[in-house]
């Protein structure tokens, strides 16, 4: 059984259906995702749809702080939470991008640990043929799973210019495969792309959230939401230099707190920012002040008084 959403008149964290909250009332314990590198690549990188991956990305494939050591991240992490459970979250570069028993190899050991009670898979959305969604609905009938989906715009000609090597119609295909197999779909959106007004980013928000170009169809499961880092390393570094995506914390707060509000509330957030080392982070200089972000966002929501899915009330 599926947790109940929120309630947001109960506390400050709540005004927002986070994912944390969410899988301790579903598993019943603190549940700690870990991030980890499975050795793949991407086709963005290797030749096939492109080469230098998207400009946004670092050299890690957006997996900066993963690690391909499972137990040693389980060992380190017991002393702080001993009654934890785990996802083992396949993060760095396109995790479906490889033959289904590379998959199989590399997925199934993660989910013989006995305190690992899930796994979510991030990967492109033009990285699902047949066989691997076969597999992935096989995953989804023994544990709890999701698929994380790198759209990041809705805007093909944002797309293009980022090099993203995919555009809106393979997202849409992605979504409506997954769903029909009842997989869960995490959709990720960046805000701050170069190019994008603040109606661009909303739109892309609204459109990940209200099923795309299925809208009769299963929503998407969870959305993040992350803010633009420009980092060393990254094409951004040489394409774009100086760019700064937000002036402040509190122009990104403000954006932020608009998308939200277009969330529809039974929607997980999984990310409502984002960071990224400081020995490789340019812009924004203050991202890596996470935990400041984050608590003007939630002071800012109750000053407001408004939630998550109040514009769709």
């Amino acid at each position: 059984m599926e947790p109940k959403i929120f309630d947001r008149s109960d506390g400050q964290e709540l005004r927002i259906n986070m994912i944390s909250p969410w899988l301790k009332q579903r598993f019943g314990r603190k549940i700690v995702k870990l991030s980890l590198d499975g050795g793949f690549t991407c086709p963005n990188r290797d030749g096939s749809k492109g080469t230098g991956g998207c400009l946004f990305c670092s050299e890690s494939g957006s997996g900066d702080m993963a690690s391909a050591a499972l137990e040693d991240q389980i060992e380190l992490l017991s002393d702080k939470w001993p009654d934890a459970g785990y996802i083992a979250y396949f993060q760095s570069h396109t995790n479906t991008y490889a033959p289904v028993e590379v998959l199989r190899r590399t997925f199934s050991p993660a989910l013989e640990y006995p305190d690992v009670v899930g796994i979510a898979v991030a990967t492109r959305p033009d990285c699902l043929p047949d066989d691997v969604l076969d597999y992935l609905e096989e995953l989804n009938r023994t544990t709890f799973l999701w698929v994380e989906l790198g759209l990041q715009t809705i805007h093909d000609e944002t797309a293009k210019r980022m090099n993203l090597c995919h555009d809106l119609a393979d997202y849409d295909c992605a979504v409506k495969a997954l769903t029909e197999r009842g997989i869960r779909v995490v959709t990720h959106l960046i805000l701050g792309l170069p190019g994008e007004s603040r109606e661009m980013m909303l739109d892309s928000v609204r459109y990940a959230c209200g099923g795309g170009a299925t809208p009769d169809g299963p929503p998407i499961f969870g959305l993040k939401l992350h803010m633009l880092n420009v980092v060393r390393g990254s094409g951004m570094e040489n394409a774009y230099p100086g760019y700064e995506p937000f002036a402040s914390i509190d122009a990104y707060v403000d954006l932020l707190i608009e998308a939200i509000e277009n969330v529809p509330p039974e929607i997980t957030l999984h990310r409502i920012s984002g960071d990224a080392p400081r020995s490789t982070l340019i812009a924004p200089a203050w991202s890596y002040k996470k935990r400041t972000i984050l608590n003007t966002i939630h002071k800012e929501m109750r000053l407001r008084n408004t939630w998550q899915g109040k514009a769709l009330e």
